[in-house]
């Protein structure tokens, strides 16, 4: 994957910075990022509960995920297991945006403002105006494209050899992208004891947090309310913090420039639900990762 010089996302920074997740959609529902929720319905509301293992590998990759739509655009969002199950789609479709902004269960609450922040901003629409760079993942089985998502993911990454590298949500193809970029991987999760090659997984986030020069996170810290903890403690150590986004994509652009340095968005559909060419989009601070 080629690197490209970075691109400024001055302007979406300042037009959307918060410094929580929750205070990010106070102000959605005050009207100061777009029109006002209420105004506004879910059209559907949907539910995805898939598995997946790849060639080579010893582990099976089980999520589920909330979606809703809005207008021309998806919000997606991942949940542990349990956590909702496939009533919320009979009785959160057609729900005027707010209620689930204010109300649903925290998955569908993220789903629900990503889907806001996307239909304000698409990502393609950032891409056209120079602030994100798009990246087409080719057509091709679950471990082509998993390698060439993953990869672009690791190229946001501007390290020096050997630098510790904190892994917050496990994928096994980006321990090996960080790898090959010349980093340490301090991989972390709460579903995982080791990597594919025998590394050991911590649980403790906040031991990866201690140690690392960089931290790649996943959207799904979102989902599980560790977000805000990861973001303030990179603004506060300097660290830079690079998220992969199929969670939330469009929340985390919203944390540019204010902790999150760079970012690899992918909106629905997501690349393992689809063999042909999909697009994700890169982000990057002035200055890059």
């Amino acid at each position: 994957m080629n690197r490209t010089s970075p691109l400024s996302t001055t302007d979406t920074a300042t037009a959307t910075a918060a410094p929580t997740v929750d205070a990010l959609i106070e102000a959605v529902l005050a009207g100061e990022q777009g029109p006002i929720p209420s105004e506004l319905v879910a059209t559907s509301v949907f539910w995805i509960h898939h598995g997946t293992r790849l060639a080579g590998g010893d582990t099976t990759y089980l999520n589920q995920y909330v979606l809703v739509r809005l207008g021309a655009s998806f919000g997606g969002c991942a949940f542990e297991a349990g956590e909702i199950d496939p009533s919320i789609c009979r009785d959160s479709s057609g729900t005027p945006l707010d209620v689930l902004l204010r109300e649903a269960p925290r998955p569908l609450r993220i789903a629900a403002l990503d889907a806001y922040l996307s239909e304000t901003r698409p990502h393609r629409e950032a891409a056209e105006a120079g602030d994100a760079e798009p990246i087409a993942l080719p057509t091709g089985t679950p471990e082509v494209r998993a390698k060439a998502r993953d990869a672009a993911i690791a190229g946001l990454l501007d390290i020096e050899e050997g630098a510790k590298v904190g892994l917050i949500g496990v994928v096994n193809p980006l321990v090996a992208a960080i790898r090959e970029r010349g980093g340490e991987p301090l991989p972390c999760d709460f579903n995982l004891k080791a990597t594919q090659w025998g590394d050991p997984v911590t649980a403790d986030m906040h031991e990866v947090l201690e140690s690392a020069e960089a931290v790649v996170a996943t959207g799904m810290t979102l989902s599980n309310g560790s977000f805000d903890t990861i973001l303030e403690r990179c603004r506060s150590r300097g660290v830079p913090l690079i998220v992969y986004a199929q969670t939330g994509s469009a929340v985390a652009r919203a944390f540019l420039g204010s902790g999150v340095t760079a970012l690899s968005a992918e909106p629905f559909p997501f690349s393992q639900f689809s063999a042909e060419e999909t697009i994700l989009y890169r982000y990057r601070t002035v200055g890059g990762a």
